[in-house]
């Protein structure tokens, strides 16, 4: 087993612990929060922690207000009180409901999170966003709670779906478009991008690398800004196609990365590797929808501190990331250019 802890300024201290079967050594919950596919899986399991059971249907569509008022209901009517532990039992957006529930009620609750996903182990479990979606706008409304434990079990992976490996795949990619030595593993690995035990052998350089950003930046106020790279661009896909978040992340990369080009100083040999790893994580090029119904999007992007531009974290050399602010109009051209170069 590997343990590592975040504890950052004004933020409660995270302790995360990865192995197999570690998930295992969970003494206690008093209200489990979980999917249905999850629920599916490993309803015996959930069982073994003998505590109320909230199941949401599964998928991004079912984060939404409905869902969380439901969670809070569930958890008044079980009688939890502040002192007792939800637990979040599944991929990213149970974590994300699940915590911001447990933020929510009574002012809070301790939080534990089991993440099942691999975009969640090395992703959305470590770090403390809770979020739903609201009106249309992606993680619009949420808090930074960071969760007490999480358990990171890669035998979880395992029972993942091809398409769940390549959803964790998108964030994979985006540390390595951050971080140089995750870089060239995955660059001298891409043979191994979908091979179960390389990406075990992955994931917790990829939790080492975000715990050190958020260590720096909690609240994202400066550092951690460096975590949105691609993702502008991804969740304008992602709310307006069914591909999944690491789907839109991985294409919000190429596109990203193409738009460097054109508007930054860049390293072009970089660039076409890392976007050579997008498209081999990706796979088949999805249909996208035209640029124009998707890009007003954009303008509610919660990065966006300027009127009419919008915010892009693009990579431009190993290891180096740039801030650009791009005019609107400029955006939705750029973006009439990403279903060519994909």
């Amino acid at each position: 087993m590997k343990e590592l802890t975040i504890a950052a300024d004004r933020c409660e201290e995270s302790r995360i612990f990865f192995g197999r079967g570690v998930s295992s050594r969970i003494e206690r919950a008093d209200f489990v929060i979980t999917d249905s596919n999850v629920n599916r899986i490993y309803g015996d399991r959930i069982a073994q922690w003998n505590a109320p059971v909230f199941v949401m249907e599964a998928g991004e569509e079912h984060k939404n207000e409905k869902t969380l008022f439901s969670a809070l209901e569930a958890m008044k009517d079980a009688g939890l009180m502040r002192g007792d532990t939800v637990l979040a039992f599944g991929g990213g957006v149970v974590g994300d409901l699940g915590g911001l529930a447990s933020a929510l009620y009574m002012r809070g609750t301790n939080f534990v999170s089991v993440p099942t996903t691999l975009l969640a182990q090395v992703d959305a479990s470590v770090g403390g966003k809770t979020a739903i979606d609201f009106r249309g706008v992606k993680n619009l409304v949420g808090v930074f709670r960071q969760p007490s434990r999480v358990y990171v079990d890669c035998s979880y992976l395992s029972t993942l779906p091809d398409r769940e490996i390549r959803c964790g795949l998108g964030e994979i990619v985006k540390h390595a478009a951050l971080d140089g030595a995750l870089f060239d593993r995955l660059v001298n690995n891409k043979a191994r991008l979908f091979d179960l035990r390389f990406l075990e052998d992955t994931v917790f350089g990829n939790i080492e690398y975000k715990a050190s950003v958020v260590r720096r930046d909690a609240f994202e106020a400066g550092a951690r800004v460096c975590l949105n790279l691609g993702h502008t661009t991804a969740h304008v896909y992602e709310l307006a196609t069914n591909l999944s978040h690491g789907e839109c992340v991985l294409v919000g990369i190429i596109a990203e990365a193409e738009i460097a080009a054109r508007y930054c100083e860049t390293d072009g040999a970089y660039l076409e590797a890392l976007k050579a790893l997008a498209r081999l994580a990706l796979g088949k090029t999805p249909k996208l929808p035209a640029a124009e119904t998707v890009a007003p999007l954009a303008r509610l992007d919660k990065k966006n501190s300027e009127k009419d531009t919008v915010a892009l974290t693009v990579p431009v050399k190993r290891g180096e990331y740039k801030i650009l602010q791009l005019p609107y109009e400029a955006y939705e051209k750029e973006l009439k250019l990403t279903g060519e170069i994909l």
